[in-house]
C-alpha cells in the first residue's frame, strides 16, 4: 500500500516537551532523585576511585528565608561538586547551620517583650533553639528546591551538643597555649544589642559627625614651668569627631619629633603643631589676620608632662608622647581617652593612666561621681532615624553645651568620613572599655604561623582569585587581639568561674572536662546546674577554690569561634565521609575578615596548620545601578531564592549565576534574566532537536566509525572536542561564565546556524539507514552526550530530563545524567585538516547567503531551495580546489537546489543566483528541491534522489 509522501519522511519525533514549565516540573524531578537516592549513588559510584574532594560548607545563619545572595553561594558550591563528581571524585558535602548569636536572641527577646512574657535564661535559650530549628527546616527545603545536592541527614548545626562540645574543646586549645587573658580594653560595642562586636560584624559607612576644636587651658604655673607665655590665657587645642568621648579624656598626645608653636590670637594664645597651624587658623577664621606673633616651642618631646586642665571636669589632662600622631588632620594634639580607643588604650598603659570608660552598656553616661550631673543618662546612640534626619546624639549635644558654657569650644563643623557601624542594627558603634576575654594573637608566634599558612596556600595558587591572598594577609596582619567574649545568653558559654572577689578561673583541662559533659547534655547544662554539679568529678588545678565558692560566668563565645571551629567539629570527625583539611572553602569576599580568618586562627592554634588547601571567593549581588542587594536592603519585591525560582525556575536562576564572572560583583535585573532565559531556551531547543532526530537511532546497531563519517560530521565532532577541552579547563579554573559563553556560542553558531541547519535535508529525506544519515546521527549522538554532560552541573534539572528522554525515551529514567562520568573526546574527533576544509567552505557559504538575500528581498525566490547557483572561481585558487573536492556536497551546504561550479582564469570569483524555476526545473513535492525532471513511483512523482530513498522503504 502506497504511503503519502509526508509519511515517508524521517521527521523529528520526541516526547521531550518544547515548553520547560520549570516551576511546575522541577519539584517532581526532585522527588524522583529522592527516590533514586541520587546523592548516595553518586558517592558510591566514586567510592573506589581513591579520589576525594571536600568542599566544607560555610554555615548560613538560621534566621530567615534563603536570600538570593545565599542562593548564589550554594549554587556555586553545587556546580563545583557536581563537576568534581563527574570527574571521578567522591564529593562528600555536609551542609551546615550557624545557629547561635545576637540576631536570633534579639528577635526572640523582642517577641517575648511584645507578649509581656518573662523567662529564665534557660527558657530564653530554648526558645532561641526552637526559632533556629524552624528556619533550618525552611532553609533546607529552599536549598533543595534550588537543586542543591547534599548529605542532609548528616548536616551539622552549631547548636548541636556534640558541636558545642568541639567549640569548647577548640577554645581549650587557646587556653592551653596561654593565649587567653581577661582585660579591660576598648572594644567595638553595639549599643542596641549591648554587646561587643567582632571585627567581621562591623561595616564602614559614610557618616556625618560633628568635628570640634577644643581648648584645654594651661594653668599659669604650668606655663611657667615649661617656659610658655603667660601674658594671656593659653590653651592646647585638640580636634575630635566624637564629642561624646571628651568626658573620658585623660591626656593629650603629641608627636615627639613634630614641631609645635604658640600662636597669639589677640585675646588668647593656642598651642598646635606648626604644620597644622594654617588649617587650624582657616577653620577658626583667623587665617587672614596679621600682626600676631608665633613662638616656636621646638619638638613635641619638650611638652611631655605639661598639665593642661580638662575643659569642664576638674582634673588635669597631661601631655604624653605618641608616634601614631599624624599631621594629616586636626591640630597635631590628639585627644586621648584610654577607654574609647585602642591607640589611646596603649598610650594609657604606657603612662599608667586609668582605662576609664564613663559610658554604660546601654550607651548612656554613668553616674560615677565624675561625670557632670547634666550629662548623666544622656545616650551616645545615634539611631537609624537620627542618621536619616542627620541628627547627632544627645550625648554629643550635651558635651557641646558644656564646652560652650566653659568657653572652651574653639570651633565646630560637620565632617563626613567613613565610620564603623554595627552590621545588624546599622547604627554607629562606640569604642568602649569593658572587662572581656581576649586571645593574644601575637603570643607564641601565633600570628606568624597564620601568615606562614597563608603563604603556603599561595604557593599552590590556593587563593582564588589571587588577590584574596593580599586581602586575608592584610586582615590577619592588622587584627588586634581577638575579643572572644559576648554578653549574650544564646551561645556557647565561656567556661570561666569567679570567686566572691570576681577573680576569674579558667583552665584548659577543666574546660575539656566540661566539654565532655556538654556533648551529652548540651550547653543548657551550664545555665541549669550549680558549679558543684558542673565540676563534679573534674580535677581542679591547684589554687582553685572549692566549687561551692564559685559562680559560673555568663559570657558566651564570639559566634565566629562557633563557625570557625566547624572544621574541627565536622572534618576532624570525618562527618559524612569528609576529611581534614578541606580541599576548598567557598564564600563571599567579605569572609576574608570573617569565616576564612576565624577558621584559620582556630586551626593554626589547635592543629598547627590551615583547615583548607584553597579558598575561592565570590562578589555580591548588585542591581542594575551596581547597588548591593543585601538582606537588610529594602526592595519592592522579595530578594529571596524562592521568589526568583517561583517565577523562573531553578535552572534559569542557576544558569544566570553561572553566566556571571562571580569573582566580581554579580548584577541582576529583569533584562539580564531575560537574556539568560533566551539562552536557556536555546539549550533546551538544542537538546530537543537532537533527541528528536535520534528517535530511530541505536548506537550499537547504527553507529558509523569516525573514520568513515561524512566530512561535515567530522567537522562537528572536531568542534565538540574543542568545546569539551575548553569547558573542562574553564570548570577546573572555576570560570563557569566561560562554560556558559562557550556552550551558548556552540549551540547558536556551530549547531543551530550551521550544522543543524545543513543537516535537516539529509536527516529528513534520506532513507532511514542511509550511511550519510547514520553518519550524522552518530555525530549528533556524540554531540548530545557531550553537551548534556558539560551542562549537567549547571542546568541540572533540564539536562537530567533530556538525558532520560534520550536514553530511555521516558521522563524519569532509572539512571541519571548526574551518575555519568565526565565526557572524553576520542583522539579521532580532532582533525585539523577537516576543520580547515569545512571552514573554507563555510566562508563561501556566508558569501552565498549574502548573494541570496537580495533575491529574496526582491521576491524572486522564497526559500534558498528555490535558487540555483553558478560559482565562477579561478582554477588556480585554493577555494576552487576545496569546492571541487566537495562538489556533490555544495547544494546541501548552501541549502539550494543546484550548484554549477565554473572554473576561470585570473578573474575574481563571482556568485550568480537564478530562480531554479526559470531554468525549467520542477520542485520535488517530497524534498522541495528543484530538479530538471521528476520520476514516477508508487508514492507519486519525485526527484531521483527521493526515488532512491523510497526504494529502501
Amino acid at each position: 500500500m502506497a504511503l503519502e509522501l509526508k509519511d515517508t519522511l524521517q521527521l523529528p519525533k520526541t516526547d521531550f516537551p518544547m515548553r520547560a514549565n520549570l516551576v511546575q516540573r522541577e519539584p517532581a524531578r526532585l522527588a524522583h532523585w529522592e527516590t533514586l537516592g541520587l546523592y548516595d549513588r553518586i558517592q558510591e559510584k566514586n567510592s573506589g576511585t581513591g579520589k576525594v574532594f571536600v568542599l566544607h560548607d560555610g554555615p548560613p545563619f538560621t534566621n530567615g528565608d534563603v536570600h538570593i545572595g545565599t542562593a548564589l553561594n550554594k549554587t556555586l558550591k553545587d556546580i563545583t561538586l557536581r563537576y568534581k563528581s563527574m570527574r571521578g571524585f567522591r564529593t562528600p558535602y555536609v551542609p551546615g547551620w550557624d545557629c547561635h548569636g545576637l540576631p536570633i536572641e534579639q528577635k526572640v527577646a523582642r517577641d517575648l517583650q511584645e507578649k509581656k512574657q518573662t523567662v529564665t535564661t534557660a527558657e530564653l535559650r530554648a526558645k532561641c533553639d526552637e526559632f533556629s530549628e524552624s528556619w533550618i527546616a525552611k532553609q533546607t527545603a529552599q536549598f533543595k528546591r534550588l537543586g542543591v545536592l547534599a548529605d542532609w541527614k548528616n548536616e551539622y548545626k552549631t547548636k548541636a551538643p556534640a558541636f558545642e562540645a568541639d567549640i569548647m574543646r577548640t577554645f581549650s586549645a587557646f587556653i592551653e597555649k596561654d593565649l587567653v587573658y581577661r582585660a579591660k580594653k576598648p572594644v567595638y560595642w553595639s549599643i542596641p544589642f549591648e554587646t561587643a562586636l567582632a571585627e567581621a560584624e562591623i561595616e564602614y559607612k559614610d557618616h556625618t559627625s560633628i568635628a570640634i576644636w577644643v581648648k584645654f587651658p594651661v594653668p599659669t604655673d604650668e606655663a611657667k614651668k615649661f617656659g610658655l607665655p603667660t601674658d594671656k590665657p593659653l590653651s592646647i587645642v585638640i580636634w575630635t569627631t566624637t564629642p561624646w568621648t571628651i568626658p573620658g579624656n585623660l591626656a593629650i598626645a603629641v608627636h615627639p619629633e613634630a614641631d609645635y608653636v604658640v600662636r597669639d590670637l589677640g585675646t588668647e594664645s593656642i598651642i598646635v603643631a606648626l604644620s597644622r597651624l594654617p588649617a587650624v587658623l582657616k577653620a577658626i577664621d583667623k587665617y587672614e589676620e596679621t600682626g600676631y606673633g608665633i613662638q616656636g616651642l621646638g619638638k613635641g618631646a619638650t611638652l611631655e608632662g605639661l598639665q593642661p586642665r580638662h575643659p569642664f571636669i576638674d582634673r588635669p589632662s597631661p601631655v604624653v608622647l605618641a608616634n601614631y600622631v599624624t599631621m594629616d588632620s586636626g591640630t597635631g594634639c590628639v585627644h586621648t581617652a584610654p577607654g574609647h580607643g585602642m591607640d589611646d588604650y596603649q598610650t594609657g598603659l604606657k603612662y599608667g593612666l586609668e582605662i576609664y570608660c564613663p559610658v554604660g552598656a546601654d550607651g548612656k553616661y554613668l553616674d560615677d561621681g565624675r561625670i557632670p550631673a547634666d550629662l548623666v543618662g544622656l545616650t551616645t546612640l545615634e539611631t537609624v532615624e537620627d542618621l536619616e534626619k542627620k541628627r547627632t546624639s544627645p550625648a554629643n549635644i550635651g558635651v557641646l553645651k558644656k564646652l560652650a558654657a566653659t568657653n572652651t569650644l574653639l570651633h565646630k563643623e560637620k565632617y563626613v568620613h567613613s565610620y564603623p557601624h554595627c552590621w545588624r542594627s546599622k547604627t554607629p558603634i562606640i569604642f568602649r572599655a569593658v572587662d572581656q576575654w581576649f586571645v593574644g594573637l601575637d603570643k607564641n608566634g601565633t600570628r606568624q604561623m597564620a601568615l606562614g599558612e597563608i603563604s603556603k596556600i599561595a604557593a599552590h595558587q590556593g587563593w582564588i582569585p589571587a588577590w584574596g591572598e593580599a586581602r586575608i594577609r592584610g586582615a590577619v596582619e592588622s587584627r588586634p587581639d581577638w575579643c572572644v567574649s559576648r554578653q549574650r545568653a544564646w551561645g556557647v558559654p565561656i567556661p570561666a568561674f569567679y570567686d566572691a572577689n570576681k577573680k576569674a578561673y579558667l583552665d584548659a583541662g577543666v574546660a575539656r572536662a566540661i566539654a565532655d559533659k556538654i556533648e551529652k547534655l548540651g550547653t543548657n547544662f551550664w545555665y541549669d546546674a550549680a558549679p558543684e554539679k558542673i565540676l563534679e568529678g573534674v580535677k581542679l588545678p591547684a589554687g582553685w577554690p572549692a566549687p561551692s565558692m564559685l559562680v559560673c560566668g555568663r559570657d558566651t563565645l564570639d559566634v565566629w569561634l562557633d563557625s570557625g571551629s566547624s572544621h574541627a567539629a565536622v572534618l576532624k570527625h570525618q562527618q559524612g565521609g569528609t576529611q581534614w583539611p578541606a580541599d576548598l572553602y567557598l564564600e563571599g569576599s567579605d569572609q576574608h575578615r570573617g569565616w576564612f580568618q576565624s577558621s584559620l586562627w582556630t586551626s593554626v592554634i589547635a592543629f598547627g596548620q590551615a583547615p583548607y588547601k584553597a579558598v575561592l571567593t565570590h562578589g555580591f549581588i548588585v542591581d542594575e545601578d551596581r547597588k548591593k542587594i543585601s538582606k537588610s536592603s529594602t526592595y519592592e519585591k522579595p530578594q529571596t531564592s524562592d521568589a526568583y525560582i517561583g517565577k523562573l525556575g531553578a535552572d534559569v536562576v542557576r544558569l544566570w549565576i553561572a553566566s556571571q564572572d562571580f569573582r566580581d560583583d554579580i548584577p541582576i535585573s529583569d533584562e539580564i534574566l531575560g537574556h539568560v532565559g533566551e539562552t536557556y531556551r536555546l539549550f533546551r531547543n538544542t537538546f530537543r532537536y537532537q533527541i528528536s532526530v535520534l528517535n530511530d537511532f541505536d548506537l550499537a546497531r547504527d553507529a558509523v566509525p569516525v573514520g568513515q563519517m561524512d566530512t561535515l560530521d567530522r567537522w562537528a565532532l572536531h568542534h565538540t572536542a574543542a568545546l569539551l577541552r575548553e569547558c573542562t579547563a574553564a570548570y577546573d579554573a572555576y570560570e563557569f561564565h566561560r562554560v556558559y559563553q562557550l556552550c551558548n556560542q556552540f549551540c547558536s553558531v556551530t549547531l543551530s546556524a550551521t550544522y543543524h541547519d545543513i543537516l535537516k535535508d539529509r536527516l529528513y529525506t534520506l532513507a532511514a539507514n542511509s550511511p550519510l544519515r547514520r553518519s550524522s546521527q552518530t555525530a549528533i549522538h556524540h554531540i548530545f552526550q557531550t553537551l548534556v554532560e558539560i551542562l549537567a552541573p549547571i542546568v541540572m534539572f533540564t539536562t537530567d530530563e533530556a538525558w532520560s528522554f534520550a536514553t530511555d525515551k521516558i521522563e524519569y529514567a532509572t539512571g541519571s545524567v548526574h551518575l555519568q562520568d565526565w565526557p572524553v573526546a576520542p583522539a579521532a574527533w580532532t582533525n585539523p585538516e577537516v576543520e580547515a576544509d569545512v571552514t573554507a567552505l563555510l566562508r563561501v557559504r556566508a558569501q552565498v547567503n549574502e548573494a541570496l538575500e537580495p533575491e529574496r528581498q526582491a521576491g524572486r525566490i522564497g526559500k534558498a531551495l528555490d535558487a540555483a547557483l553558478v560559482l565562477t572561481v579561478s582554477a588556480e585558487d585554493a577555494v576552487f580546489r576545496g569546492l571541487e573536492k566537495h562538489r556533490d556536497f555544495l547544494p546541501e551546504l548552501f541549502i539550494v537546489s543546484h550548484v554549477t561550479l565554473t572554473p576561470t582564469t585570473g578573474a575574481p570569483p563571482t556568485i550568480s543566483v537564478r530562480p531554479a524555476q526559470e531554468l525549467g526545473y520542477v520542485r520535488c513535492p517530497r524534498c522541495w528541491r528543484w530538479v530538471p525532471a521528476l520520476e514516477k513511483t508508487m508514492h507519486g512523482d519525485v526527484c531521483p534522489r527521493c526515488v532512491q530513498a523510497l526504494s529502501l522503504i
